[in-house]
């Protein structure tokens, strides 16, 4: 009888101490997960064993499941968020502030080894010519208007919150990011019909030619003395217009894209359209910073094209000397000629 006792305790114990070890680990046995988070057996595994970084490897998103009617609402983690966040707050700011103070800088050197390009005086010198008419002059500056409070809302997304908030606070910064985004949102669409009247108007005069090369190995008249022979636009004048053109369309693509979010991609594509749009957005914002010193501070007679639409004739001969032949040919009226559409310098 002892030894039955004894033989039952002993099996009794054994049991148990095979039995307890699984009985404390029952999701290990029932889901054993693998090194690379797969399950061999096929059962779903348990929030203990996800393996997080498998899943940012295979997924493109990390989704739940949702019964509202927004599907998109699903997605808990984006992967790929992060790296738009990265180049967001790290790569975009150090972008856009090399490339416009490079500009500046670059703007800077060439006055002060170049100076001012001063008109050439002769006799057609106190002589007009018409150089835009009120149309055209009212499409440049609608565009111009546009660009600039654009590009300076565009710039406070980029730097806004590390220049201006410490500045003026947080409570004026809000406001005033309200404010830059609602006109960033309703002047996106005088300027994109600025540009389409812009290209209407002058594609015509910018097919570039052989004048255009001979005028770029000349230095374009701001190295050494004289003018090269030009147009109506010369070299660099096709150069804006292309710029314009090119960019402005695809300002327009991304931020249409953006206006009407999700409307022919998803997330993923959005951020790609932000990238796109900002990092175009600086290189322009840096073209329009030459185009402005040229037809301004840069050279003498240039803003009477785009201030009263007439300029010097003897800047007009020194400039564009053949444009002047054609239009005189064209008129046989002399200095007083009609007006012709014509891009500013």
């Amino acid at each position: 009888m002892r030894r039955a006792t004894t033989f039952l305790s002993t099996l009794l114990l054994a049991v148990m101490l095979f039995a307890v070890p699984g009985a404390l680990s029952p999701a290990q046995a029932q889901n054993p997960i693998q090194a690379d988070g797969q399950n061999p057996m096929g059962a779903r595994p348990t929030a203990d064993s996800v393996n997080e970084e498998f899943l940012f490897k295979q997924e493109s998103k990390i989704r739940g499941r949702v019964s509202i009617p927004d599907g998109k609402s699903a997605n808990l983690i984006q992967p790929q968020g992060r790296e738009y966040q990265n180049f967001r707050e790290r790569w975009l700011p150090w972008i856009g502030a090399l490339v416009i103070l490079g500009m500046l800088a670059a703007l800077g050197v060439f006055f002060l080894f170049r100076g001012r390009i001063m008109m050439e005086h002769s006799q057609e010198s106190g002589k007009k010519i018409l150089r835009f008419n009120a149309f055209e002059r009212f499409t440049h500056w609608m565009t111009a208007v546009c660009f600039i409070i654009l590009s300076l809302s565009g710039l406070n997304y980029i730097f806004g919150k590390r220049l201006l908030m410490p500045l003026i606070g947080p409570e004026a910064f809000g406001a005033l990011a309200q404010w830059a985004k609602y006109s960033h949102v309703y002047l996106a669409w005088p300027f994109m019909l600025g540009v389409a009247f812009m290209f209407v108007l002058w594609i015509r005069d910018n097919i570039p030619s052989k004048v255009d090369w001979a005028w770029i190995k000349a230095g374009g008249g701001f190295i050494g003395k004289g003018h090269p022979h030009a147009g109506r636009f010369n070299a660099g004048q096709k150069g804006v217009f292309w710029m314009v053109a090119g960019f402005g369309a695809a300002m327009a693509a991304t931020g249409l894209m953006m206006l009407f979010p999700f409307a022919l991609t998803d997330i993923n594509g959005m951020q790609v359209m932000q990238v796109i749009h900002s990092v175009i957005g600086i290189v322009f914002i840096a073209g329009i910073l030459a185009h402005i010193y040229i037809g301004t501070l840069g050279m003498e007679g240039a803003y009477d094209a785009m201030g009263s639409g007439k300029v010097d004739l003897a800047w007009a001969r020194a400039h564009h000397d053949l444009w002047v032949e054609q239009e005189q040919a064209r008129t046989g009226s002399g200095p007083q000629l009609k007006g012709h559409p014509a891009p500013a310098e």
